[in-house]
């Protein structure tokens, strides 16, 4: 599975520097000099003959922190022209490349997407879509059976069990939570 851990901005300089909408926790770790970073699929700059086309990797030769933003050289990308063709793209990392947090509480979102969500009981109340990264707390995304979406905090007094080898979230949620 590809892991989403940047996108490609705008061209930074004339010598095929880009600016990179950081997308991963571990943005030290992910734009290290020398780690190569698969891109979006398909993903092609213009449709024209003879027009750049985007590698399937591409190899980070440097980085820097400027302003608040990442700052990345790829190896071949010289110029100013090259990286405006590369703006878009998306960069990931394999997830068999990513080790597993060393903390047990703490879950990779891969990990948790497509896991069951269940009462203390066993009662089935569908699965885990997405996770999304709020400001107070990460949020379980929960698609319900019938099709609607539900909103759980990730939180210990309403997930009080994430089991990921048996494929299930526990939840005890409060009364109502699932009718907002």
């Amino acid at each position: 599975m590809l892991l989403i851990v940047g996108r490609i901005g705008k061209p930074h300089g004339i010598r095929g520097e880009v600016t990179v909408e950081v997308r991963t926790d571990e943005p030290e770790a992910r734009f290290a000099p020398g780690t190569v970073l698969r891109t979006e699929p398909g993903a092609v700059a213009s449709p024209e003959p003879g027009a750049y086309r985007v590698p399937e990797g591409l190899t980070i030769e440097a980085a820097r922190w400027h302003q608040g933003r990442l700052l990345v050289s790829f190896e071949g990308v010289l110029d100013r022209d090259v990286a405006e063709a590369l703006r878009g793209t998306l960069l990931g990392v394999d997830s068999a490349d990513v080790a597993p947090p060393e903390d047990p509480e703490e879950f990779l979102d891969h990990q948790l997407v497509g896991l069951a969500v269940v009462t203390p009981a066993g009662e089935r109340l569908g699965e885990v879509a997405r996770i999304d990264h709020a400001p107070a707390s990460d949020l379980l995304v929960l698609r319900r059976p019938e099709g609607r979406t539900a909103l759980i905090p990730f939180v210990k007094a309403i997930v009080p069990e994430v089991d990921v080898a048996g494929g299930r979230v526990v939840v005890e949620l409060p009364a109502g939570l699932l009718d907002l």
